[in-house]
């Protein structure tokens, strides 16, 4: 049976044969290449992967011409929720792009690059396709705001639903985006890659997990998610390839960066920072903030040196089973070793013996500033060496330059982000009002059915530390138990319809915040179907004109399990107040289901009508995205 908290085997990094005469073809397919134990053997293995990399570039007939016209300094990329509360303001429906960026800089040392996670886990709710929610009107604005301060936008595109070439290409013309970031797919479809190329050079397709040696040459970057390293740091497989390759490392149910993260160092790759998982915080400790800080500046200032032809992986290891480890870049003469502490314990001693140096040459550590021992061994040779945390990362250049100041932190601490229920409007009634039924107060044990999928029901992380989850276990239901003690209420039997709304607006003049999609199956409308197209803000407006607010979601179970409750046609998911906010994503919870069942994927929203004591975590969106024809609400009120 898989054992979820270990690599899978496609996950695993790759030995590398050391025989000279050994077909070398079998790496063509490895994440990584998995370096030897006994340094002994560290020069037959650096021998054998400089053999493969001529014999595999001369299998695919390879031509990096692309990498003289697509960037290729992206290497800190964020995928982010395009509704973050740090990106948008769901109180005043605008974006602050400049807020996010500051937040990045301070928590991060910055990004390259953002991914706009738009769709997933909300699509499906209706026929809407994923396209559908790029509808934003001012969203080529913030792309543009993003790149005027120098970080490129990618646009996410998940190849698993069915769609054009065309379509891809219009969303990225019209929103004047970067690139393409494939969902699940390891490389983008030929069709797209050309039609991108017509639209504008330098655009870039981004493929997840491992990408085929025959696409290297028009895929700069790839999405490097499951890569399981060895014990003694190995070689990503692309990027040996293609110097030029930007990998970004992430696992992004885990708690602990700190082996992608050197992973990334010694082979100067890439991250992907990932916190909200499809509405799940997944923070990063403190510890691997500050380590992903101090390398900010190398990337930025060095990167001639860590895409450099001249790269030499596990080099000047000092011996003495010392728990350091290194690459050497050497970039027009000059020698840079980036350098990890792979221990668990600080290290305070040699880091790098090298005879590669001229005599007299000064070193400078760059990224902390810290203090370097130099002196030569019995042998003649330069010994390099300080204090270097534990799991800390350095990098040494052979010339005085600046030093840097970044300290790292010690704390490696998950850094919680509970998930809060916001406050619910109050609303009392001292009788039962019309078309309400009474619900006795008192405590209730409910049993709550859920899919897990990868948003969890309220602020729970799924699959905490855990590799790749696979279906079904990805997509099985879920089961919590809830106890409510709840005060007596009353619920409305059926839920608002269009013509009760049609009062609302006319004695008041109501109009939201944002009015795209409000009431948009108006003209098609039946006065006693169920009012759609409304969010929760709508919802609570009318509630609040009425006297009355929204039942929570174990007030709709209790009255739904006593049979209290009937459905309007067709079927639609009601709101409830539940809504959370863990201060970057929010949420609330749906109940009842809908008409609308979606099909061919289980990627997609939960549809169907469903038993009363089903939720479904609906991640709340801005711009009127949330408003959908399969969701309507109901009203409830306190009685004394």
């Amino acid at each position: 049976m898989l054992n979820p908290y270990v690599p899978r085997p496609i996950d695993r990094e790759t030995a590398v044969p050391l025989d000279p005469a050994a077909d070398l073809s079998v790496l063509d397919e490895a994440k990584i290449f998995a370096a030897p134990d006994d340094p002994a053997d560290w020069p037959a293995w650096r021998a054998a992967l400089r053999r493969w990399r001529t014999e595999a570039r001369e299998r695919v007939g390879y031509d990096g011409a692309r990498y003289g016209v697509e960037r290729t300094d992206g290497f800190v990329v964020a995928l982010a929720w395009l509704w973050d509360e740090l990106l948008y303001d769901h109180a005043t429906g605008r974006f602050d792009v400049d807020g996010y960026l500051a937040a990045a800089e301070r928590d991060f040392g910055g990004f390259d690059g953002v991914v706009l996670w738009h769709a997933y886990p909300n699509e499906g709710i209706d026929e809407r396709d994923q396209f559908a929610f790029f509808d934003v009107p001012e969203l080529p604005d913030v792309v543009a705001r993003f790149q005027a301060a120098g970080v490129r936008v990618f646009v996410s595109y998940y190849p698993w639903e069915e769609s054009s070439p065309a379509a891809v290409v219009e969303l990225v013309e019209r929103l004047g985006a970067d690139g393409v970031f494939l969902d699940s797919s390891k490389e983008g479809s030929t069709a797209i890659r050309t039609a991108l190329d017509v639209l504008r050079p330098g655009l870039a397709m981004e493929g997840e997990s491992r990408l085929p040696l025959a696409r290297v040459h028009d895929h700069t970057m790839s999405w490097a998610q499951w890569f399981a390293d060895s014990p003694v740091p190995g070689v990503l497989r692309a990027t040996w390839f293609e110097r030029r390759h930007v990998l970004h490392h992430t696992r992004r149910w885990h708690h602990s960066h700190l082996e992608e993260l050197q992973s990334a160092w010694l082979n100067g790759s890439g991250m992907l920072v990932w916190e909200t998982v499809f509405g799940v915080w997944v923070g990063w400790s403190a510890r691997d903030r500050s380590l992903l800080r101090s390398m900010r500046r190398v990337q930025r200032e060095y990167r001639a040196w860590l895409q450099s032809e001249d790269w030499t992986p596990l080099a000047d290891h000092p011996g003495d089973g010392a728990p350091v480890y290194a690459s050497r870049w050497v970039h027009d003469g000059v020698a840079l070793w980036t350098v990890v502490n792979r221990g668990d314990q600080e290290w305070s001693g040699p880091w790098l013996t090298t005879d590669v140096v001229a005599p007299g040459m000064a070193f400078t550590e760059l990224t902390t500033g810290v203090a370097l021992d130099v002196f030569k061994d019995d042998a003649g040779r330069t010994v390099i060496g300080g204090r270097l945390p534990a799991g800390g990362v350095a990098a040494v250049l052979a010339a005085t330059v600046a030093a840097g100041d970044t300290v790292v932190d010690e704390d490696r601490e998950f850094p919680l982000r509970p998930a809060t229920r916001v406050p619910a409007p109050a609303a009392a009634a001292d009788a039962v009002p019309p078309g309400m039924v009474r619900v006795d107060g008192g405590g209730y044990d409910l049993v709550v059915r859920y899919r897990i999928r990868e948003t969890g029901l309220y602020d729970e992380a799924p699959y905490v530390d855990e590799w790749k989850p696979l279906p079904p276990r990805l997509h099985a239901a879920g089961t919590a138990h809830r106890r409510a003690e709840l005060a007596p209420f009353a619920v409305g039997r059926t839920e608002v319809t269009n013509d009760e709304f049609a009062a609302f607006l006319s004695a008041t003049g109501y109009r939201p915040v944002r009015a795209e999609r409000f009431l948009a199956h108006w003209a098609e409308r039946r006065g006693s179907d169920p009012v759609t197209h409304v969010d929760l803000a709508d919802a609570r407006a009318y509630a609040a004109w009425a006297g009355l607010r929204l039942p929570t979601e174990d007030e709709w179970q209790v009255a739904g399990e006593a049979g209290l409750l009937s459905r309007g046609a067709p079927a639609v998911w009601n709101l409830t107040e539940s809504e959370h906010t863990d201060g970057r994503t929010r949420f609330l919870i749906l109940k009842g289901g809908s008409a609308f069942v979606p099909t061919g994927l289980d990627w997609y929203f939960d549809g169907g009508e469903r038993a009363p004591s089903f939720s479904a975590k609906y991640l709340l969106m801005g711009a009127g995205l949330d408003r959908s024809p399969s969701v309507g609400f109901r009203c409830a009120v306190g009685l004394s």
